[in-house]
């Protein structure tokens, strides 16, 4: 991991190699014990569960969301340890104006962003 030229934050050596997913998802709140082809999160709050699956999934089972993004996976690995690097993902976005998302996986952390912008959160994300 080292420091980006244009962030003091650190990022993976070589970068974080984005990777667009060609499926919109979607956030919805689902019933505990909810199934899908497409989970691609599961996030239990005390007010219910959420899932993070694709739109196609969420409109086939009736599911209500708000939200539609784009799921990006930087396939660098990625350390869970790693000091900075969700604040070098969302700073660059936000400094782009993109809204964000970061979902850490044991091998990659996953970036959300509105369905709309995101080539341009690909292109953002492909700088670091």
């Amino acid at each position: 991991m080292t420091a980006n030229a244009d962030s003091p934050l650190t990022v993976p050596e070589g970068g974080v190699r984005p990777r667009l997913h060609d499926q919109p998802v979607v956030y919805a709140l689902v019933a505990r014990g909810y199934e899908a082809d497409t989970v691609l999160a599961t996030v239990h709050e005390r007010e219910g569960m959420t899932v993070v699956v694709s739109q196609e999934e969420a409109d086939d089972d009736g599911l209500v969301y708000e939200f539609v993004g784009a799921w990006i996976t930087l396939d660098a690995k990625t350390d869970l340890e790693a000091i900075g690097l969700t604040a070098a993902l969302s700073s660059a976005l936000a400094d782009a104006g993109i809204a964000c998302n970061v979902v850490a996986g044991f091998h990659h952390d996953h970036v959300v962003v509105p369905w709309d912008v995101r080539h341009d959160a690909l292109e953002v994300l492909g700088r670091l």
